[in-house]
């Protein structure tokens, strides 16, 4: 009985040794050890020398394998059967009473998640499970459920929880998490203008339309010499069509306006245009350009050309066109354009009754302009170019007896540069001269300064400068004509999403050559359009413009203020 007892004390002591070495050593070697496991290594103990046996032979005469670690070195091999000379298991102990315990080779168990799941199944067909055998499968199989799922081949690294499953904490709540679209959905990208004219598809074009119906009073609507005010109702509609084409590109604009006076000043008078523009990629870095136009109004009451005892100002009609080729080689950027405008003028009708025949005036401009620039960089191209061409007059001696016709020549020098959205545009400074046919008058030549910059600042703003220099011929006994300088620097600002705004000055000055007279003006003006919705806008708009002159009857100024309903499409 004593000698049982001591046998049974030897035994749960070893129990406890074994565990303790076990536990820490075993959750260094896997990371997390289940507490099944601990009981199972024990069990294992006990049956290890049937189950060694059994591995030893499969039943068929064929021994089987021993399990060995991947990693060489892991446990040493010193004996012919793949014993483990030392271990955690069987490191024995001098001090240790029960050392024969402590002797006993390793336990075979499978360190995967896969092959401990294999084993169980294999022990649960042999026979009866016990309480410890079946807390055991369980956790080998949610271990095998976990590997299996990270990789094929498991490695026996139970994956640990989710972060926000081990730590409540770490939670977001729903309002806090933002919303997330579902998988595949499509992005939702706000307009970058979403008051802009959603257009007409017509063929391959998209057509825009745009009516203002205004009515307003201005102080001066014929801008002459302490002229009177009126009541006045303006109509104006605009066309717009661009290509949708994958290579070439074309746009057309046409617009007409009608002005007519409710009350004050007898006002009546039309205006209209229509302009084309196309542009072909040829290919090898070939290029070619065609534009045409027509436009019919009256007379600028800015022209030089003064008609005595006229009712009224008379019609111009005016037709351009333009053909052009360009060729890029390198960082050579070669050019060449041909322009013809047509001026037409219709007879003046007098105050007295009767009309003026304006034919002496009629003419046309032919050019053609040669440019070569050089690549600086893609953003940068300084050029210089030659411009020569003869304007033709229909009468080849006008009323007043004197051959109007010249020949023409220009010289320029500027920089093209594109910097994207933020800055674009051209400029040039030259000089130009028209050399006219009759000796009795003196050449029109001066400098010149011509360009269009446009700058973006910031979103939702650009600010454009505009200027160009003009030759302009008179009819007057003894006089040449007169070059015309002129620019405008305007801002447009979007104030509010549906509310944009406008402000824009303006200069000119009129040198007339072979006499000491000269015009100058200033114009102003702002507007704003305010957006009900995508296809109805109010709008508002006040001008101011004034004219001096040192010769008589050409100083004049008048204010204005418009308010309408702009429609668009």
């Amino acid at each position: 009985m004593a000698s049982r007892n001591l046998t049974t004390t030897r035994l749960l002591a070893g129990v406890a040794l074994a565990v303790l070495v076990a536990w820490p050593a075993a959750a260094q070697l896997r990371g997390r050890v289940e507490e099944g496991e601990i009981y199972e290594t024990v069990l294992d103990r006990q049956v290890q020398p049937q189950r060694a046996a059994a591995l030893e032979d499969d039943g068929a005469g064929i021994p089987t394998p021993r399990y060995r670690p991947a990693s060489d070195g892991a446990l040493e091999v010193d004996d012919e059967e793949g014993r483990a000379s030392r271990s955690l298991f069987n490191e024995p102990d001098p001090a240790d009473p029960f050392e024969d315990i402590g002797a006993r080779e390793p336990s075979a168990r499978p360190v995967s998640a896969r092959q401990r799941a294999e084993e169980a199944r294999e022990r649960r067909e042999s026979g009866p499970q016990t309480a410890i055998e079946r807390r055991q499968a369980e956790t080998d199989r949610r271990a095998t459920s976990r590997a299996s799922a990270l990789d094929p081949v498991s490695t026996g690294t139970v994956p640990t929880d989710r972060i926000d499953l081990v730590d409540p904490g770490r939670r977001l709540p729903v309002e806090r998490a933002g919303r997330v679209n579902a998988i595949g959905a499509p992005s939702v990208v706000a307009e970058e203008d979403p008051y802009a004219p959603l257009g007409l598809r017509v063929g391959t074009f998209d057509v825009t339309t745009t009516l203002d119906q205004l009515i307003g009073h201005s102080t001066n609507p014929d801008f002459t010499l302490n002229g009177d005010g009126a009541t006045i109702s303006e109509t104006d509609l605009r066309v717009t069509a661009v290509s949708d084409w994958s290579r070439h590109s074309a746009r057309i604009d046409a617009y007409g306006t009608y002005r007519k006076s409710l009350s004050g000043v007898e006002v009546e008078d039309e205006e209209a245009g229509i302009s084309g523009a196309l542009d072909l990629e040829i290919g090898d870095r070939w290029g070619a350009s065609l534009a045409a136009g027509y436009s019919i109004r009256p007379e600028s009451a800015s022209s030089p050309v003064e008609i005595p005892g006229a009712a009224s100002r008379p019609l111009r009609q005016t037709l351009t066109g333009r053909a052009g080729i360009a060729k890029d080689e390198g960082k050579l950027r070669l050019a060449l354009t041909g322009d013809v405008e047509r001026a037409m003028f219709d007879d003046a009708e007098l105050v007295g009754g009767g009309t003026l025949s304006q034919e002496d005036r009629n003419y046309t401009l032919a050019t053609a302009k040669l440019r070569a620039g050089y690549e600086v960089s893609p953003a940068l191209v300084p050029f210089a170019e030659v411009e020569y061409g003869r304007r033709f007059y229909d009468l080849t001696v006008d009323s007043a007896g004197y051959e109007r016709s010249a020949n023409r020549l220009g010289l320029r020098a500027g920089t093209s540069f594109d910097f994207g959205e933020k800055l674009s545009g051209e400029v040039a400074l030259g000089w130009l001269r028209e050399s006219i046919d009759d000796p009795r008058l003196d050449d029109i030549s001066g400098f010149t300064a011509d360009g269009s910059v446009a700058w973006s600042p910031q979103r939702g703003t650009i600010v454009r400068l505009l200027g160009y220099t003009a030759v302009d011929g008179t009819t007057a006994p003894g006089e040449s004509g007169s070059i015309l300088y002129s620019g405008t620097l305007s801002v447009e600002r979007r104030l509010r999403a549906n509310v944009t705004g406008t402000a824009s000055v303006g200069a000119y000055y009129r040198d007339y050559v072979g006499t000491n007279g000269y015009d100058q003006g200033l114009i102003g003006e702002a507007s704003a359009t305010w957006w009900l919705s995508r296809y109805v806008g109010l709008i508002g708009r006040a001008r101011y413009e004034t004219q001096e002159s040192n010769l008589p009857g050409r100083g004049a100024d008048a204010a204005s203020v418009f308010a309408g309903v702009r429609l668009q499409r």
